[in-house]
């Protein structure tokens, strides 16, 4: 655990950071509640005060954060300490889905840039895949590119298909031959949050399904 700071210049004076879009959320839901949402947003340290008070690994949150490189969380699993019911490992089986697709479409997951932290881009590049100066590119196998036409000076729309039938698109993506399965593909988010269905999630966590996202790409002028 470390601390950050973006490197580029914020695009508005507007714009607002995670907790205070959370904070804001907070009170407008709650207004008048136990929680001073602004107090929290006016100074960090607070909300890592309420960590510590909650997660036992972050005792000194705010004197650890400090330290140059930060500080590691104990993970118990690689001290071969199993916190189960019988003190050892438990394996779960789960049924796998039907990962089959009308032709013509991909697979797209969505996933972060080495220059990134969740939704905050700290630069434009991304030195693990290559790519410099540019986010909106969609990583394709070579073959699924020729089959489709497109080459990486190419510019496409890619369109997703959730179950409500509603359409989703996210226009101006360049493709990069990648080594990556035949019909799947990959792209940044938050670039590509707008293609996720809003019933598409997870069946228990009901985390947003940005994993499997069934997309078809559509070559633009």
């Amino acid at each position: 655990v470390h601390a950050s700071t973006g490197a580029n210049r914020p695009a508005s004076e507007h714009l607002k950071s995670e907790p205070a879009i959370v904070a804001g959320i907070g009170k407008k839901l709650f207004p008048g509640g136990a929680v001073d949402w602004d107090s929290l947003v006016a100074d960090y340290d607070r909300i890592r005060e309420r960590i510590e008070a909650v997660i036992p690994e972050f005792e000194g949150y705010n004197e650890k954060i400090r330290r140059p490189g930060g500080f590691p969380l104990r993970n118990p699993a690689a001290h071969r300490e199993w916190n189960t019911s019988t003190g050892k490992a438990q394996f779960i089986l789960n049924q796998l889905p039907d990962l089959s697709l009308a032709p013509g479409r991909l697979r797209l997951m969505t996933l972060r840039s080495h220059n990134q932290y969740n939704t905050t881009v700290y630069d434009s590049g991304d030195r693990y895949r290559g790519i410099t100066g540019e986010r909106r590119v969609i990583f394709l196998h070579p073959t699924d590119m020729q089959e489709r036409g497109l080459t990486a000076k190419s510019s496409v729309t890619i369109r997703s298909h959730a179950a409500d039938r509603r359409e989703r698109q996210a226009p101006g993506f360049r493709p990069v031959p990648y080594d990556i399965p035949r019909g799947c593909a990959a792209a940044y988010y938050p670039e590509t949050n707008v293609l996720v269905g809003v019933d598409e999630h997870a069946v228990k966590s009901f985390t947003p399904m940005s994993k499997y996202i069934e997309v078809t790409l559509e070559a633009e002028k």
